[in-house]
């Protein structure tokens, strides 16, 4: 490999990109925007959620326990009917997200040592909400004194994520995906780009080797990519207040080496089509698609069927994904942490290998 004509051309590359401040600006502030409006549109938890209280009882254990509802922030009082039937309707015209149902002799039973059963009802057409509204109602339930739970008192603890913060779970699932969504793109619009317009065709004929091609394309847009994972940690990290457990040098470096990962993914890609549709259309296939749904960004990877858990396993994201939850949630180390930078590292040099061959078939 000549580093003379390698630098050369990654000058050349770097001076291309410099012409074009739109394709610049886009791929700088795209990756923040997307940042903010995942961060801020998905969120796992659930705050003041409708609630229809039925007290029957009106003693003042009833009124405590409805008080522990509506004073946990999770619950905020809807309505407060004398009958069953009016939450029932309420419940079924979505009006509700929960029922609360205290029964007669509640305040007496748990006066007289005796089980006073209570009734919560969740609304289940939105599955994940209706599992963590159930969590708490739970959890309010078993922390309320009298026999309202049997003889064992289970004791339940988060760890990693106590407060139970969706933030601190989606905003390092998003490092993954964000810098899977658009380095891969912008580099194989770049290369297909070039052969829209004939200019590969002075590449061809140059004496430029398959290597010094590869990197010299990926030299400039993994630096536009390294550049991008810095604004991300810092949008993620200082403006969400997303504590960081283990090395942040760690999850830098190995940052930078997923980032080599898809921009020579996009590379690929570039190899294997002629125009900047079909390039971006492969590309949002083989990587957006899969970094947000089968990469364990919002659900778990071993909730899904055998075969889509194999197809997950065929991209980089998962592997990252594990790095960057893994040092920001748990605080993990290389110890914990070196298998999946490895199959990153082996998924780059494949990545990189198969681009370069496939560009000495073009040549050929």
């Amino acid at each position: 490999m000549n580093l003379r004509r390698l630098l050369a051309f990654s000058r050349k590359e770097v001076l291309e990109i410099s012409r074009d401040p739109f394709t610049i600006g886009v791929a700088l502030f795209m990756p923040v925007l997307m940042l903010f409006l995942f961060v801020y549109g998905i969120s796992l938890d659930v705050e003041n959620a409708p609630l229809v209280v039925v007290d029957q009882d009106k003693s003042p254990a009833s009124r405590e326990l409805q008080a522990r509802f509506l004073n946990s922030g999770y619950f905020k009082l809807k309505a407060a009917p004398d009958d069953a039937r009016s939450a029932e309707h309420a419940l079924m015209r979505g009006e509700t997200r929960a029922a609360l149902f205290i029964p007669k002799d509640f305040g007496r039973r748990l006066a007289e040592g005796q089980s006073a059963p209570v009734q919560l009802i969740v609304d289940g057409t939105y599955a994940s909400s209706a599992a963590i509204l159930s969590a708490y109602g739970r959890a309010i339930l078993y922390a309320f004194p009298g026999e309202l739970r049997s003889s064992v008192r289970p004791e339940v603890r988060v760890w990693y994520n106590p407060q139970l913060r969706s933030r601190n779970f989606i905003v390092p699932g998003l490092f993954a995906v964000i810098l899977m969504a658009f380095p891969p793109l912008l580099t194989a619009l770049a290369v297909s780009r070039e052969k829209e317009l004939g200019t590969i065709a002075q590449i061809y004929a140059s004496p430029l080797t398959k290597g010094e091609f590869i990197t010299g394309k990926l030299l400039p847009y993994a630096g536009i990519a390294f550049v991008e994972l810095l604004i991300v940690f810092a949008g993620g990290l200082l403006w969400f207040q997303v504590p960081v457990r283990g090395s942040f040098a760690l999850l830098v470096a190995v940052g930078l080496l997923y980032v080599v990962c898809t921009v020579s993914i996009g590379l690929l890609v570039s190899t294997l089509v002629r125009t900047q549709l079909a390039a971006m259309l492969v590309a949002l296939i083989l990587t957006m698609m899969p970094a947000f749904l089968f990469s364990g960004f919002v659900y778990p990877i071993f909730t899904m069927p055998k075969a889509f858990q194999v197809y997950s396993a065929a991209f980089p994201t998962p592997y990252f994904l594990d790095v960057s939850r893994g040092i920001v949630l748990r605080g993990s180390g290389l110890a914990e942490l070196w298998p999946s930078i490895l199959v990153i590292a082996g998924y780059t040099i494949v990545v990189c290998v198969l681009a370069a061959w496939r560009f000495n078939k073009r040549i050929a």
